[in-house]
């Protein structure tokens, strides 16, 4: 596949997940790593660097959000370009992480600079609305959210991937052993942090042991992430209807308490 073909499949493949994602459907989740780079890898033709690396890129952007004003780097852009750039070099997956979160964080400070750019629209669509033409304000929220808003960063994705891959590649082809080493070294590091930063914000003593249970269980005991998964999940839903249940036969107590003093007032 040539890498003028790959540069269009990716910029359409962001495209489409930046437009259906939040201005569409307004799910928020589709364009995760998770759910954007296995379909970018099967449209590549290279579904299981897709899975590794959306699995990986997943675990590294799960703990990053927006607060205040802070702005996380772009989990999408960043899928985009390291599934493109791996498939296209054939180099291994934590190449690809390590530039995955540089290009998330450019591309998502140069989105600030658009939006910014952007919101001084704002009067133009208060007329707009004011108006009181529903359909033209609904024609033209479509083409500005479906062309005209996204289409800096495609520009940028597509110059990214048909003229920035190769010079990239070889720019890292011509950098010694132990900065490459050094370099992937951190990129594994990336999914560890990213996880503790998810640990940092769900933290509580009431739940610690489970973290325990879960170490002993994959490095003592060496049991694989899917029956590590399919118990914590059967743990998780026990719980869930244990608590479901106090919750009930509390509500239930109340109701039994309050009901005598209602009767009591309907009387006198």
């Amino acid at each position: 596949m040539s890498v003028m073909t790959v540069a269009i499949i990716g910029t359409l493949t962001y495209w489409f997940f930046y437009v259906m994602d939040p201005y569409i459907l307004s799910w928020q989740c589709l364009n995760r790593p998770i759910v954007v780079a296995p379909i970018l890898g099967l449209l590549l033709g290279d579904f299981h660097t897709g899975i590794i690396m959306g699995a990986s890129l997943e675990s590294i952007f799960m703990g990053i959000s927006a607060i205040g004003g802070s702005v996380p780097a772009d989990a999408l852009s960043a899928s985009i370009v390291a599934v493109c750039y791996t498939v296209l070099t054939g180099s291994d997956v934590e190449t690809g992480l390590a530039i995955a979160l540089p290009i998330g964080t450019v591309m998502a400070s140069l989105s600030s600079i658009f939006l910014s750019v952007s919101s001084a629209l704002a009067p133009y669509w208060e007329r707009l609305a004011v108006s009181g033409k529903p359909g033209s304000f609904l024609a033209q929220n479509l083409v500005f959210s479906g062309l005209i808003y996204p289409l800096p960063n495609v520009i940028i994705i597509f110059l990214g991937i048909a003229y920035g891959v190769t010079g990239l590649n070889q720019a890292l082809n011509a950098l010694p052993a132990f900065f490459m080493t050094g370099l992937t070294a951190a990129s594994s590091m990336m999914v560890a942090v990213g996880f503790a930063i998810l640990i940092s914000m769900i933290w509580s003593k009431e739940v610690a042991s489970f973290f325990f249970v879960g170490y002993i269980m994959a490095k003592i005991l060496k049991m694989d992430s899917l029956s590590i998964a399919i118990i914590g999940a059967a743990i998780a839903i026990t719980m869930f209807f244990y608590e479901k249940q106090l919750i009930d036969m509390k509500n239930m107590r109340v109701a039994a308490e309050q009901k005598p003093s209602e009767e009591e007032e309907d009387f006198f």
